[in-house]
């Protein structure tokens, strides 16, 4: 406040004195408008005198830590200069809402300590109640004569885990091949040896009639008919032992309004739009669909089946994909992760264990504009240093890293675009150079808080089986699989890779993009009805078969150029049994 009284009163006495140097130059035709001038500059520099005499606050402070402890307490820990000159000598905690950025006028603070170069602040969690705390902000202020005045950044409770009922460990799984699913060929999937698949949840479609939730005492309704199809999809994969993974995504739905941020307007080329917690409506709206959504699939009911990771959106780095309007990547994703920590906390606070990730495309730096694209790194490298001084958390990173471009198979040429480079200034990091984007994010700065390399997944890429011409490549399909799934599984740092898709999508395949294990009947465009198996069929069924997979990707050497998977794998995991 004291700083924008300085610059606001820079630009009066620079207005004045260009008045005065004018006015040297000229005779003034009435001695009173002169001196009605100079007293104005007078006054003028009377209030700056004033307002440069004001007291400046000098507190700095920082948390360093917000944790709940001993089953409903918080316990929150602040460092700072420990200078209390201009304040009563007292530091004291306000809880901010995620949707509320500034103390203003308020009064009520939680809590207060004696001021220092340290304090300790502990107060009620009161989980459960219309107060919870689990979601909230907190900052450090003092008390001036002009009211509280904010000394620190906001930080929010990062160890929600805590209060899970469900602690059960992450549901981890002998393989890491995964496949995007049709339901109506589970059988098909499961002879596939299927580990992991994904589900597309489109929240902004699932409030209705049918279920009734209430949550912090507000009841909230949701699509029994929406539901029970999740349901049936998700206990189908989990039921079998089948790691699932949900996508979270958000559409225009103008019933649904409070889901959108202010001043978001719709567009006809965009899919999804960011999810809204910077008003209380929307904050409120979804944070219960959170909830509902990480009680509904805990696992404890198999007839709803078990969600073990959560992807909050697809593919942020692109705004086609969670669209909010032209805007800088500090506010971009500012926006963003205040959205996600409330998905976060929600997941986190039901299942312990669950894991929560964020999606990008494989455009490192390419296309970015800073406006509506933004270059994958960048998204890593704010959305972690914003965490690091709001509230770590234990977040992992889904990857797309199709060929370069999508339509063609063979992306272990790619860098004859010119965008694959083995750095970090490569514009496109995919298969071919994978390890930029594991490499990076193995380094200490990345690392969880326990120290451990984050959770990476690749939840969306495939191979196309044929070109604009409509030739048949599915021989080379298959053996880009085979290539890019040992590179995947030699890579200690990836936990999954799902590939798209299980069946041809008719649009898809109308873009050039045959990427499914089966071909579909283009004559139903509007299904997904399977019509006949291709060679990666056999190869996705037996890469992680030790007894039959080099024999099954042998084929796929003259293809690819090479003699031994060893030579082009680091780290190959079937080295041992080559010839």
């Amino acid at each position: 406040m004291i700083r924008r009284h300085w610059i606001k009163g820079a630009a009066v006495l620079l207005g004045a004195a260009f008045l005065c140097a004018a006015g040297g130059g000229a005779a003034f035709a009435d001695n009173t408008g002169t001196a009605a001038a100079a007293e104005a500059v007078e006054e003028t520099a009377a209030e700056e005198s004033l307002e440069a005499e004001e007291p400046q606050v000098k507190t700095e402070m920082a948390i360093s830590s917000c944790l709940i402890t001993g089953g409903n307490k918080i316990q929150i820990e602040a460092s700072g200069n420990g200078d209390m000159e201009n304040t009563d000598g007292y530091l004291y905690l306000f809880e901010l809402k995620p949707y509320e950025d500034a103390i203003g006028e308020r009064t009520d603070y939680a809590a207060w300590a004696n001021g220092g170069a340290s304090a300790s602040f502990s107060l009620d969690l009161n989980r459960g109640t219309a107060q919870d705390r689990l979601y909230s902000r907190f900052v450090v202020a003092v008390k001036t004569e002009d009211g509280y005045e904010a000394v620190s950044d906001y930080h929010y409770i990062t160890n929600p885990e805590t209060v899970a009922e469900n602690q059960k460990p992450y549901r981890e799984t002998l393989s890491k091949k995964g496949l995007q699913m049709e339901v109506s060929q589970l059988g098909d999937a499961f002879q596939l040896g299927v580990k992991h698949s994904s589900v597309n949840i489109a929240f902004h479609q699932i409030l209705g009639d049918g279920i009734d939730y209430e949550y912090d005492g507000k009841t909230y309704h949701f699509s029994k008919a929406v539901i029970e199809t999740y349901d049936e999809t998700i206990s189908a994969m989990s039921n079998k032992d089948i790691t699932v993974t949900a996508i979270i995504l958000n559409g225009w739905n103008p019933a649904t309004p409070d889901l959108i941020v202010p001043g978001t307007t719709q567009k006809s080329n965009v899919f999804y739009y960011m999810p809204n917690v910077q008003t209380q409506a929307g904050f409120e709206e979804t944070r219960a669909i959170a909830a509902f959504l990480a009680e509904r699939y805990n696992g404890d009911d198999p007839d709803h089946g078990k969600v073990s990771n959560w992807i909050i959106g697809n593919e942020i780095n692109n705004q086609q994909w969670n669209h909010m309007g032209a805007t800088d990547i500090t506010n971009y994703i500012q926006t963003y992760q205040e959205a996600f920590r409330v998905f976060y906390t929600a997941i986190k606070s039901t299942s312990a264990n669950d894991r929560v990730f964020f999606s990008l495309d494989y455009n490192w730096h390419n296309e970015a504009d800073g406006k509506l694209k933004y270059g994958g790194k960048d998204i890593i490298d704010y959305f972690n240093s914003i965490a690091n001084v709001q509230g770590q958390m234990d977040w992992g990173v889904a990857y797309h890293p199709y060929p370069c471009p999508m339509t063609d198979a063979i992306f272990w040429d790619d860098a004859k675009t010119g965008l694959i480079t083995n750095d970090l200034n490569s514009p496109v990091v995919n298969f071919i150079n994978l390890n930029v984007l594991t490499d990076y994010l193995a380094t200490p700065a990345f690392q969880k808080p326990n120290g451990e390399v984050r959770n990476i997944m690749l939840t969306e890429e495939g191979f196309t089986a044929t070109n604009a011409a409509g030739d048949d490549l599915s021989q080379i399909q298959a053996a880009a699989y085979a290539y890019s799934y040992y590179l995947v599984d030699s890579n200690p740092y990836i936990d999954a890779y799902i590939l798209s898709r299980q069946v041809d999508a008719p649009s898809e395949v109308n873009q050039g993009l045959a990427f499914g294990l089966w071909s579909c009947d283009m004559s139903q465009p509007d299904q997904i009805v399977p019509q006949r198996r291709r060679k990666i069929w056999e190869v996705f069924r037996d890469i992680d078969n030790s007894k039959r997979t080099l024999e099954t990707t042998e084929f796929a050497k003259d293809i690819i150029g090479i003699h031994k998977w060893s030579d082009v794998v680091p780290n190959f995991k079937w080295r041992n049994q080559e010839q």
